[in-house]
């Protein structure tokens, strides 16, 4: 009788042992299918400064699409360098919002607005931006609101038309640090990137040695910044689940960027 109870129970232990095996099959399928979508198709990103006010707000969640130009070793978490410049690429359009890895790290991943393509010269004067000695059309809209260091303040805000991109900026003078800058020429395999947000962006007019961004190689796109998701009051925590409904901001859901 002993040795029949336990030739039955054989059974159940490799029944469970098999359940268990499934299941960690089906976990591991999942996540490989989740990072095939995430280097191939799309990848979430967070909003973390107000450098792109007023289109991009902290507590954005953003989709970037990294088939827009094409795959670099920067498609690929933690960036291994597997191989050199960009598979099936293709250059970004004057006016796209891209994300792309700090060139002084090659790691940190950075939001801001195409700005210059290689041999593109570019030049701020008096809060102005200048595009190939050009100055860039603009139309001033009502005054905004931003929040500065816990204060509130009125901002300028702009219209501007870049390559068929209408897209608003936001200014709070034309004599700030980064108001009057020299030409910069686009070298060749380089973007030239600015934020939105004119008088709180770290970007392309300051160079890496001053915390800045500086010429972004090709190499570094990470992708095109396409659709805001979701998005939240910088104040919502995720340990703290009533803050999910209570800071979330719905009026921007699913919306586009331009």
């Amino acid at each position: 009788m002993s040795e029949n109870v336990q030739s039955a129970q054989i059974p159940e232990k490799s029944g469970a042992a098999n359940e268990f095996f499934e299941i960690i099959k089906t976990v591991v399928y999942a996540l490989l299918i989740a990072l095939f979508l995430r280097v191939i198709f799309f990848q979430p990103f967070t909003i973390p400064s107000a450098s792109m006010e007023p289109n991009l707000y902290e507590g954005d969640y953003i989709i970037v699409s990294k088939f827009s130009y094409g795959y670099s070793k920067h498609s690929i978490p933690f960036s291994p360098p597997l191989f050199e410049g960009r598979i099936m690429g293709k250059s970004p359009q004057r006016g796209d919002v891209v994300v792309f890895k700090l060139p002084s790290d090659n790691r940190t991943d950075y939001v801001k607005r195409v700005i210059g393509l290689p041999g593109d010269r570019i030049q701020m004067k008096d809060g102005l931006l200048y595009l190939n000695d050009a100055p860039v059309p603009r139309e001033q809209m009502p005054i905004g609101k931003t929040d500065v260091g816990g204060f509130i303040r009125e901002v300028a805000q702009y219209r501007e038309r870049i390559n068929g991109h209408a897209f608003l900026t936001q200014d709070f003078g034309t004599d700030g640090d980064l108001d009057n800058t020299d030409v910069f020429v686009v070298p060749e395999g380089y973007y030239f990137m600015m934020g939105d947000n004119r008088d709180n962006s770290s970007d392309s007019r300051v160079p890496p040695g001053a915390g800045g961004v500086g010429f972004v190689p090709a190499e570094n796109l990470v992708g095109k910044a396409q659709i805001i998701l979701l998005s939240w009051d910088p104040e919502a925590s995720i340990f703290k689940p009533w803050t999910w409904v209570l800071d979330a901001r719905p009026s921007r859901f699913f919306k586009v960027l331009h």
